[in-house]
Order: C-alpha cells, then sequence, then structure tokens
C-alpha cells in the first residue's frame, strides 16, 4: 500500500478517507518530527474541522503540542512554519471536488516534506508502531489566529507594491470557495487594485464551482472579466496554491503560457529550472532562449520541491519552477506553491511591461493541449490501462520516457499517459501546434485505454 502520492494523501471522505486514517497519519509523522509542537491548518471544506480534530488528537497522543491556525491556504501554514521551525499538518484536497480530503506534510523549513521524509513515515505508519504515549505526556492545544495576517504582510514586502500600484490595474478574483478567499481579496487591495470578486464566499461545499481551476470550471470568472472592465482575471483552487489567469478580453490563459512568461523573465543563463514531465514545449523554448537548463520530474509539487533541493545541494540557482496547472515556485522567496503570491509576480509583469495580459502571453501562443481523464472503478480496470498503456507505448513510433508514466515527443507533438497521484483517474495530456494533431494523439491513446478497461468490467 502506497499512502502518500503526488502531493499528500488525499480520499474520498467516509471510504478510503477516516478520521481513524488521519489521526494515525498524523501520530505517525508527529512521532517522527523532533519537534515539541506541529502546526495544524485546514482549507474549506465541510469535513474539515472532523479531520482537523482528528489530526490533533493524533499529534497530541504522541506527546507533542498542536499549534491551531484554522482555515488558511497552504503557503499562510507553510509561512508559519518557517518563521516559527515547526512541522506542519495542513487538511486539505487542493484541487479535488468537495467529496475529497487529504493531508499534506510540511517541515519546520517551511518546507512540504521531500519524498525521502515521506516514505520514513510511511513506513512507520504501515507498520502499525506504537506512537502513543503516557496520560501524562500527551500534548496541548492552543489556537493561533493570526496566521493568515502574517502570511499577506510577508507577500506585501517581497514584492513591487509601488510599481504594481501605479498601474492601477483591476483584478477580477475567483478564489472559488476555498482558503484564498480569506487572504487574496484583501492582499490584491493592498497592492492598489480594484478588486472584483466571484465565489469569494469561504464554503466548503463549493456551490459556485468545484475547486480545480481549469477552463471548464471558470466560465463566472471570464464573464466577470468582460462585465467589470478588468485587466487580468486570476483564480485559485481550493487550499490557494495555484494561480489561473483571464486576459482582458475575458479569454482563457493556458496555465503553461504564464508558465513561460513568468520563467523567461526570471530565468538567465545557467539557471536552472524545473518542471514535470507533462512540461509544455513552451517552457523548453523558454530555456533554450535563455541558456538555462531544464530538469523534469514525475508529476506532482513534491516530485518538484524535491528536485529543487536536490540542485540547491549541488549548488545550482532556480529562480522560477513549477508546473502548467498554475503551480508556480519562486524558490528564493520561499519554496511553495503560492497562488497570490504567483498572481502578484504575475500583476508585476503587467507594470513592468505597461501591456495587456494577451501581449504579455502572445510569445507563448501556437501550441494546443488537450487533456482527457477516464475514471477507474478497481484495481483490476487500472492494471488493464496501465497494460494498455504500455502496449501503446511500445508501438509507437518515439521513443517513451517512461519516469511518470509513459511520455511520446514526436517533435512537432507530444503525447503522455499516466495514472493520477490523488484520484482513481488515468490522464491522457497531449499538445501539439496543430490542435487537430494533438486531439488526434490524445484520442489515440483515450480510445485505447477506455478499450482495455471496458474489457476488464465485460
Amino acid at each position: 500500500m502506497k499512502v502518500f502520492g503526488s502531493s499528500g494523501t488525499r480520499g474520498v471522505v467516509g471510504e478510503e478517507f477516516t478520521p481513524e486514517f488521519v489521526s494515525r497519519v498524523a501520530a505517525a509523522a508527529a512521532a517522527t518530527w523532533d519537534a515539541d509542537g506541529v502546526a495544524l491548518g485546514r482549507d474549506t471544506r465541510t469535513s474539515g474541522p472532523t479531520f482537523a480534530d482528528a489530526a490533533a488528537a493524533g499529534i497530541t497522543a504522541a506527546g507533542v503540542d498542536v499549534e491551531r491556525l484554522g482555515v488558511v491556504p497552504t503557503p499562510s501554514l507553510v509561512r508559519y512554519c518557517e518563521a516559527e521551525a515547526v512541522p506542519g499538518v495542513m487538511i486539505t484536497a487542493s484541487h479535488n471536488p468537495p467529496q475529497f480530503n487529504g493531508v499534506k506534510l510540511v517541515g519546520d523549513d517551511g518546507v512540504e516534506l521531500p519524498v525521502s521524509r515521506l516514505e520514513v513515515i510511511e513506513e512507520r505508519l504501515l507498520a502499525e508502531e506504537t506512537t502513543t504515549v503516557a496520560w501524562d505526556r500527551i500534548g496541548d492545544s492552543r489556537r493561533v489566529a493570526d496566521a493568515n495576517d502574517d502570511y499577506v504582510a510577508g507577500m506585501l514586502a517581497a514584492v513591487d507594491r509601488e510599481a504594481i500600484a501605479d498601474a492601477e490595474l483591476t483584478v477580477a478574483l475567483d478564489p472559488g470557495h476555498g482558503a484564498g478567499a480569506l487572504t487574496s481579496p484583501e492582499f490584491f487591495r493592498e497592492l492598489g487594485c480594484r478588486v472584483v470578486t466571484v465565489n469569494a464566499q469561504p464554503d466548503g461545499r463549493f456551490p459556485g464551482r468545484d475547486p480545480e481551476p481549469v477552463r471548464e470550471n471558470l466560465d463566472d470568472l471570464g464573464r466577470l472579466v468582460r462585465a467589470s472592465g478588468a485587466d487580468v482575471g486570476v483564480a485559485h483552487d481550493g487550499d490557494g496554491d495555484r494561480a489561473i489567469f483571464f486576459d482582458e478580453a475575458g479569454e482563457y490563459v493556458e496555465g503553461d503560457a504564464s508558465l513561460a512568461a513568468l520563467a523567461a523573465r526570471d530565468l538567465g543563463e545557467g539557471d536552472t529550472t524545473v518542471a514535470a514531465v507533462n512540461v509544455s514545449q513552451r517552457l523548453v523554448d523558454v530555456c533554450e532562449d535563455a541558456g538555462a537548463d531544464l530538469e523534469l520530474t514525475p508529476i506532482g509539487s513534491t516530485n518538484i520541491v524535491t528536485r529543487i533541493k536536490e540542485l540547491w545541494h549541488e549548488g545550482e540557482s532556480v529562480p522560477v519552477a513549477g508546473e502548467g496547472n498554475g503551480g508556480v515556485f519562486f524558490p528564493d522567496y520561499r519554496l511553495v506553491r503560492d497562488g497570490a503570491f504567483i498572481a502578484a509576480k504575475f500583476l508585476e509583469l503587467l507594470a513592468e511591461r505597461d501591456a495587456a495580459v494577451s501581449e504579455v502571453v502572445a510569445p507563448f501562443a501556437g501550441y494546443h493541449n488537450v487533456r482527457e481523464n477516464l475514471a477507474y472503478g478497481s484495481d483490476a480496470e487500472l492494471t488493464a490501462m496501465r497494460s494498455a498503456a504500455a502496449a501503446y507505448a511500445e508501438a509507437a513510433d518515439a521513443e517513451p520516457d517512461t519516469k511518470d508514466g509513459y511520455r511520446l515527443d514526436y517533435g512537432d507533438a507530444w503525447v503522455l499517459v499516466r495514472p493520477s497521484g490523488t484520484e482513481p483517474k488515468v490522464r491522457v495530456y497531449a499538445e501539439a501546434r496543430d490542435p487537430e494533431r494533438a486531439a488526434s494523439l490524445a484520442r489515440e491513446a483515450r480510445d485505447a485505454l477506455a478499450e482495455a478497461r471496458d474489457g476488464a468490467t465485460a
């Protein structure tokens, strides 16, 4: 059994994800850490209070104090962990639908735990080692009320507030009822922006849209941009660690394009950036133009964080990194994906260029992306799809990269097939300059997987 996926551990509430499981995960982490206290935060999900209580019970039962931050974006918890030198537990399923919840673990350096540390905790959890202490050594619990205020203040000090204010930008914001609703509206107003919002009420039922900030969930934001005359639209996921943009016409901006624009601003000769195996050719082009190196990892923030830390130990400069899903790292600021900070860096870019969003991302247009998701309901279906993916890759006229699933690069296009690390789905990604080429590659892979899945249940 593997507990931790590409970004913590997640599951459907009441099924594989239970209070007992969360308490055990938190207790195993607390018993592994050499710490007197652990910070605990959660996003807005309706199951959040239950699982935060379960985590607090596990931590205190392991003899460690709990510092309860309440509802915070993940980057707010991370900032607190770094500032107070305590590890942290975040109760969140990030972009997953409302019936999911999850756990992310953060070290006392304010960085999500790397794969090696997660494996130690996972081994302890699966071995069912005793983590409880005697009655007179049980930890205490206290509430921390100002974590989000300090988080916003830290961001304000780390960006070019004056340049953004002078640009007199109107920001249309959709925090998707998530934890970012408690911090991003205030943050952008403090930057001197006019702010208009949609789905900005914290609500773990996510009534306005699902938490994932993808094109099909963001129609309301596009309409708000057009109706308000906003300069830019910004959308977050459930825990506020991603930012997706809309241009001044209310048109969706591909996350790969905004990542490329931000990378082009910060990368120089001799630098290195880190991305996942579903990296767009846009970022490849940016690295070639800048004379920077590109390192690829399996998909997921945990894997990217792990590689960045390894590169740091090797003396490499990594000014920017991330994925095309809106999760961008600026490691010199803090090694975390931070939706509000990502958006502020994008606002800096608009202010520096004195240009519209469409102009800033125009150099990175010209590629078309397709993503397909195939759900599975049993291990037999997943096994059948894995076998089909291997056969599809072996028969292809391209050498597969098997770092994470199967990536086939054809020069003019690429396709990637991999199981999700957070949901019971197999994902198919394709990219090409010709939209029909991208659609065709995705369709061929999807059909092969669907046939195998359906055959497994026939």
